[in-house]
């Protein structure tokens, strides 16, 4: 298992934190600030779910008028961890 933290960018949650396991299966996720109710929903939707089923569902969604979103920055953020494996 490897953990990850990833600084966010453009959205009200400052960070997230998870951890990867070997399968590439997600165990963990927390955001740091945020809207609560919808980053510990996302959280738990995507406990045990494999990172880039994750990213590729949560990509490019936006917030309001902000570019980006806390699940954007999700998959940003798993994104960024599967390149860092290889």
């Amino acid at each position: 298992m490897k953990h990850y933290t990833y600084t966010t960018e453009g959205t009200c949650s400052q960070a997230i934190e998870f951890d990867l396991d070997d399968e590439q299966r997600i165990h963990g996720l927390c955001f740091i600030g945020g809207c609560p109710g919808n980053t510990i929903g996302i959280a738990k939707m995507a406990e045990g779910q494999k990172a880039a089923d994750v990213a590729g569902k949560l990509r490019g969604l936006t917030c309001g008028v902000k570019r980006t979103s806390c699940p954007d920055q999700l998959a940003r953020a798993l994104e960024n961890a599967a390149q860092n494996i290889k």
